[in-house]
């Protein structure tokens, strides 16, 4: 077993553990930890905690130390520098003619590197665009191309849902989606109905999916088909349509009426018997 924190380093991204040591961190915690990019600040969204030795990529990085007020205010003063380092890589890659948009700019804590995030439907080479920007910074320049996913969880918006979207407020991986998951929850297959403003199939398809694909817990009564005749305790009638989340079906009846019946509360006939 390993004691560990769960720190984050941006809003909804993903959650690293550290080793406490024998610092008191609690949740909530600003800290500094150094990591592969070097120094960075974080918040432990985990409180200490026990996990087992195959959840942990060995040997755990110990916390430095917790953030100090003269930490936040360099934080600060780091994003005032990305805004500024924003405009003038722009002004680089509109010189250099390079066919890409420039999505964020990312400073370590210790200034030590400097992380262009950029969008483009193909190779880029920006080997030029680097040796401009070290000139200007003269520090380390990193340009990692992103896909449309990364841009919307770094840049953010509104959903269709009317809400901030998944992927930037709490999110912390993308886990896959298909086009099977709208076939099953019968949704509209058009494009822009099933599709974030990124362009890709809504995250938010997964979160209901296994109560539509049979794989919820909660589900052990199958439900009757739809089409499917079945009897129920106010007649025999056809299924017309169900409700996974009610676990009901609507039914209507051979003498006309509809009624909503509990999946428990009709049986199936058989084919031999329509």
């Amino acid at each position: 077993m390993q004691r560990v924190v769960g720190v984050r380093f941006k809003k909804a991204g993903k959650i690293y553990y550290f080793s406490p040591g024998k610092l008191e961190i609690v949740q909530n915690d600003e800290v500094i930890v150094e990591t592969a990019r070097g120094v960075e600040f974080g918040v432990a969204v985990i409180g200490p905690r026990d996990v087992e030795d195959s959840d942990v990529v060995l040997p755990l990085k110990t916390v430095q130390r917790k953030a100090t007020k003269a930490d936040c205010v360099k934080v600060k003063e780091n994003e005032a520098k990305e805004k500024e380092a924003f405009h003038i890589c722009e002004k680089k890659i509109t010189v250099h003619q390079l066919p890409m948009k420039l999505v964020e700019v990312e400073y370590t804590f210790d200034v030590n590197k400097i992380i262009f995030y950029f969008t483009a439907d193909g190779r880029i080479d920006f080997r030029e665009l680097v040796k401009d920007l070290a000139a200007v910074f003269r520090t380390r320049i990193e340009l990692r191309q992103i896909g449309v996913r990364d841009e919307a969880k770094l840049v953010g918006g509104m959903g269709c849902c009317g809400r901030p979207l998944c992927c930037a407020t709490f999110l912390g991986d993308f886990e896959p989606v298909s086009i099977r998951m709208a076939k099953e929850q019968k949704l509209s297959l058009n494009p822009t109905k099933i599709s974030g403003i990124c362009g890709r199939l809504m995250c938010c398809l997964k979160y209901e999916n296994d109560c539509y694909s049979g794989q919820c817990p909660r589900k052990k009564i199958q439900p009757p088909k739809q089409g499917s005749r079945v009897v129920s305790v106010d007649g025999e009638g056809k299924v017309i349509s169900l409700n996974n989340q009610r676990r009901t079906a609507t039914i209507l009846l051979d003498d006309s009426k509809t009624i909503v019946a509990s999946w428990e509360d009709v049986i199936e006939k058989d084919d031999e018997n329509h």
